[in-house]
């Protein structure tokens, strides 16, 4: 349990490093770059460490960036660690660099840049629960621009309207079809709202997930419920999403299980749950994941103007064998939701079919959400 919640990003173990994180990066072969860089700078990093006074800069690199990438090009665990393995993350105080930083985050294409670090780029291959990894870092000494950015409408209007609060203005975004990575993007940049600031990636990651479902939860609640039960289900990149939709107002719930000798679930099998009615105090232990996954259940229901219970269980095996952060999550929950639903009779019979394609019906019973459903009484039974 204690690594399946800490996720190497808290330290609960009590050690200086994270032995799971410090595996992977034994694993891959450790390089060194130049003094220099000039090609294409996709997106930007902004660090969390010692907030507000954050540095950051450019991820350079001329692979695809966006998880819809890696997606749409079918790549595999070993291939998405490898481009980020020759990715550089470049590094300053984000004031020397910001009009920089703003016309990438800007643009719906990659810019080409032209970048002088201060000694050779290193080696230092970093993993965490939320981010994507990424291998190389430089410290910038000097940094140009050579490109000019290209901009969709909706978000130079969006960005240009410093009277729209932050959370309007990524709702605004999403509805108008930008991909939540590029809103993450101009989060981070510091973008959008009406007080702009720069954002730790990390935090912009879980921010826009969390700010967009909550929009989205809001605007499912006036629709009708739906009218018969839904199981989706698909694997991505060792991640089983199976996604169970009862009829019924609003609800939600995550089961999260590590498998045992999975990621961060050595020796035994880790069940965590979490779960929300209309509103949602205080973080998820399941972290970022859970965001992610809610994000797209709510993008489903919006889509088909329907409120629904819905229970998500998340199963990660040992196919999974680095971390690449919470968009995995996202991606295969609505590649599930993406696919025909198997229609179920009763919530009884949705639970064995949820329960036979996870191959394990353990989780069952550290469901919060059954038990209420199971009890709920409907107006046929007056």
């Amino acid at each position: 349990m204690l690594c399946a919640e800490c996720k190497g990003r808290k330290g609960l173990c009590g050690l200086v490093r994270c032995p799971v994180i410090s595996r992977f990066q034994a694993q891959v072969k450790a390089r060194q770059g130049g003094r220099s860089y000039m090609g294409g700078a996709p997106s930007v990093f902004v660090g969390s460490y010692n907030y507000p006074q954050v540095s950051g800069g450019p991820l350079m690199t001329g692979e695809p960036d966006s998880p819809t990438e890696w997606v749409a090009h079918g790549y595999g665990i070993e291939e998405i660690v490898g481009i980020r393995a020759r990715t550089i993350r470049g590094n300053s105080q984000i004031r020397q660099i910001r009009d920089g930083i703003e016309e990438i985050a800007i643009s719906s294409r990659p810019l080409d840049v032209e970048v002088h670090f201060e000694r050779p780029v290193s080696f230092n291959l970093t993993f965490n629960d939320i981010v994507a990894p990424v291998g190389l870092r430089g410290e910038i000494k000097k940094m140009d621009v050579i490109d000019n950015p290209r901009v969709e409408r909706a978000v130079d209007r969006i960005v240009s309207d410093t009277d729209l609060p932050a959370t309007a203005a990524a709702s605004a975004l999403h509805r108008s079809e930008v991909d939540v990575h590029q809103i993450t993007q101009l989060l981070t940049a510091g973008l959008l709202g009406k007080r702009r600031r720069i954002v730790p990636t990390r935090w912009a990651i879980t921010a826009v997930d969390d700010t967009i479902s909550k929009a989205l939860r809001k605007e499912i609640s006036r629709h009708p419920p739906l009218e018969e039960i839904q199981i989706f289900h698909a694997t991505l990149h060792g991640n089983q999403i199976c996604c169970l939709l009862l009829p019924g107002a609003w609800k939600f719930e995550m089961i999260e299980i590590w498998r045992e000798n999975s990621l961060w679930s050595q020796g035994t099998e880790t069940i965590i749950v979490d779960g929300e009615g209309a509103t949602k105090s205080g973080y998820s232990p399941l972290a970022g994941a859970y965001y992610s996954a809610r994000l797209a259940v709510t993008e489903y229901l919006s889509r088909i103007r329907r409120s629904a219970q819905v229970l998500i269980i998340r199963q990660v095996g040992n196919d999974y064998w680095a971390p690449l952060g919470t968009w995995v999550v996202r991606e295969a929950t609505r590649q599930a939701l993406s696919t025909p639903p198997v229609i179920c009779e009763s919530v009884e019979t949705g639970i064995n079919a949820a329960s036979g394609m996870l191959g394990s019906s353990r989780w069952r019973h550290h469901s919060r959400l059954i038990p209420e459903i199971m009890s709920q009484r409907s107006l046929f039974d007056f």
